[in-house]
């Protein structure tokens, strides 16, 4: 069995899981990969990129095998379903796989689980692909960007066309790894030198001091900064939300639905040791990996608890400072990061998400002492979710907005900054997409 097999062996039992079990792709992927640390590093990253393309361009790899097979993928055993479309990414996307490997190894994948009987018509369809992947045209936007139409129409009804192509473009793309520095924990100078010590390749975020890209590392687990505490995965967006909350130095935050962390640990690096944050989250999971990042990151101004953001904790009403609401949403925003999103997500959906979001709302605003701050903010693009919803709770509660404007204007160039929210766009802005709004209570 040649190593390239093996590889393709993974690919296979982790598409199964995704596509024909309904596995979320981040965590059965990240399953695998710690499974199999013993392989190199090339073929560590043949398996991501194959299993991530494949779910990435799963409708437009669907309409290419509907169009030169006979049999319709719905039709066909899941197996071979499975093969052929890991394949038919490979010979459309994967430039330096030969053609013809992929398809003798498709072949051979398919004898090996069995379907002997099969290896003739799996070997015609990628053999017809491959002949004639220079003539394909894909029929519409949704084919092309392989993003379901009802989101493509949604977009386009709530972007335009232009903006919700270049949305679409950008999810497509390799995404960045993108660490945030603890600040309170090492220099910046310190924390660069242990990464690049480890050949790590660090590279300016262009948005934040604190936020640096990440390239030609093999393990995040295995870099000293990362051990250490001095650095947290989390995406720009992610992070302007610790920016968007400011908080002094003193002050008390609850995070009403903070696994895994990220957005907590980042207030806790910014009160300098001073304050505290309480993170919160519903199941003893959820707080589990919270309480890994925070004993990670060594931090003492910060702790984590089970909660449910739905039941009211009169122990904290009028109580804190901030309060971080990062709610459940559909995710619309990072299909870049978590692809299979967009194949799960159905428009009742939106509904269901956007009055779960209210319910938690009116819940985590009671915490608010006087003056104090409610920052709401979701990983998605839509407006049901976001926008809506921002007006909907200056509608019905004691708080107004505050201007952000002066914050983010070197920034961002965002009209709705000085209505105290902004909509991050990926491909517009160099983000995921991504929504924050922050709110003051009035003080009576």
């Amino acid at each position: 069995m040649t190593k390239d097999t093996d590889s393709r062996e993974i690919v296979l039992d982790v598409l199964m899981e995704i596509l024909e079990h309904s596995a979320y792709s981040h965590l059965i992927l990240r399953q695998a990969l710690n499974k199999y640390q013993y392989l190199d590093k090339a073929e560590r990253s043949f398996i991501t990129r194959t299993v991530e393309g494949t779910v990435e361009y799963l409708i437009q790899i669907d309409y290419v095998i509907d169009f030169f097979s006979s049999t319709k993928v719905k039709k066909m055993k899941p197996v071979i379903r499975s093969i052929l479309r890991m394949s038919v990414y490979q010979i459309l996307y994967m430039d330096r796989v030969p053609d013809s490997a992929v398809c003798n190894e498709a072949v051979k994948l398919a004898a090996k689980r069995k379907f002997v009987g099969l290896k003739g018509f799996v070997n015609g369809v990628l053999r017809n692909i491959s002949r004639n992947k220079e003539t394909l045209v894909w029929p519409d936007d949704s084919v092309r960007y392989s993003v379901p139409s009802w989101i493509v129409s949604m977009w386009n009804k709530d972007y335009g066309t232009e903006t919700a192509n270049t949305v679409m473009a950008s999810f497509l793309e390799n995404s960045k790894t993108i660490v945030r520095l603890n600040r309170s924990k090492a220099g910046k100078d310190e924390i660069l030198t242990s990464l690049r010590k480890q050949n790590v390749q660090v590279a300016e975020s262009g948005i934040s001091e604190d936020m640096v890209i990440l390239e030609k590392f093999d393990y995040m687990e295995g870099l000293e900064a990362f051990q250490k505490g001095y650095i947290q995965v989390q995406d720009i967006s992610s992070a302007l939300v610790g920016e968007a909350a400011d908080p002094r130095e003193g002050d008390f935050c609850i995070d009403v639905c903070g696994a895994p962390g990220g957005k907590s640990i980042h207030l806790a690096d910014k009160l300098n040791g001073t304050g505290m944050v309480e993170v919160r989250d519903l199941s003893e999971y959820k707080v589990s990996l919270i309480q890994e990042n925070i004993d990670r990151c060594g931090f003492d101004n910060i702790r984590a608890k089970v909660w449910d953001a739905l039941v009211a904790d009169s122990d904290s009403i009028g109580k804190a400072d901030i309060v971080l609401a990062d709610l459940p949403c559909s995710g619309l925003g990072i299909l870049g990061r978590k692809p299979d999103i967009k194949y799960r997500v159905k428009p009742e959906n939106l509904d269901e998400l956007a009055t779960l979001q209210r319910e938690i709302l009116s819940v985590a605003q009671t915490y608010v002492k006087p003056g104090g701050k409610l920052i709401f903010s979701t990983c998605t693009i839509d407006k049901k979710e976001n926008e809506e919803n921002f007006a909907w709770f200056l509608e019905n509660f004691p708080f107004q907005a505050v201007d952000l404007e002066e914050k983010f204007k070197d920034q961002f160039q965002i009209d709705t900054l000085k209505h105290g929210y902004m909509q991050l766009l990926p491909g517009i802005h160099p983000c995921d997409g991504f929504f924050i709004g922050v709110l003051q209570k009035k003080v009576e």
